[in-house]
C-alpha cells in the first residue's frame, strides 16, 4: 500500500491548509478513495470527505461542508483536500485511505489502504 501525505502543519483559525496524498498507480481502488481524521485522544477516525472512483462523485461530512474542497488529480496521481476557515475542533491528524469496494464513505472499515497520516493543528 503506498498512501503519503504532506501538507500538514500550524496555523490559526480561519487560516487555510492544502493537504496532498501521493497514490501510486497500484493502490487504486475501484471504491472509494478520501480523507480521514482522528482528533487528539479520539480512537475513531471520522470521515472528512472521500471520492467515489467510478463516477467521480465526492462526498463530505457536514461538518467541513463549504470550507473543505476534495479532488483527484489523475496526471499526478495525488489526492488533494484544500481546507479553508480552519477551525481549532478541525485539529487531528488526518489519513488518506482508499477502498476497494462500495458502502457507506464515512465507514473506516471499508478502507483497506492508509497513510501515514499528517497532523493538522489549528489555534484560536
Amino acid at each position: 500500500v503506498q498512501l503519503v501525505e504532506s501538507g500538514g502543519g500550524s496555523v490559526q483559525a480561519g487560516g487555510s491548509l492544502k493537504l496532498s496524498c501521493v497514490v501510486s498507480e497500484y493502490t487504486y481502488r475501484s471504491g472509494y478513495i478520501g480523507w480521514f481524521r482522528q482528533a487528539p485522544g479520539e480512537k475513531t477516525h471520522e470521515g472528512v470527505a472521500a471520492i467515489w472512483i467510478p463516477n467521480g462523485m465526492t462526498y463530505d461530512s457536514a461538518s467541513v461542508k463549504g470550507r473543505f474542497t476534495i479532488s483527484l488529480d489523475n496526471a499526478k496521481n495525488t489526492l488533494d483536500l484544500q481546507m479553508n476557515n480552519l477551525k481549532p475542533e478541525d485539529t487531528a491528524m488526518y489519513h488518506c485511505a482508499a477502498a476497494q469496494s462500495g458502502g457507506v464513505w464515512y465507514n473506516s472499515y471499508l478502507y483497506d489502504g492508509w497513510g501515514q497520516g499528517t497532523q493538522v493543528t489549528v489555534s484560536s
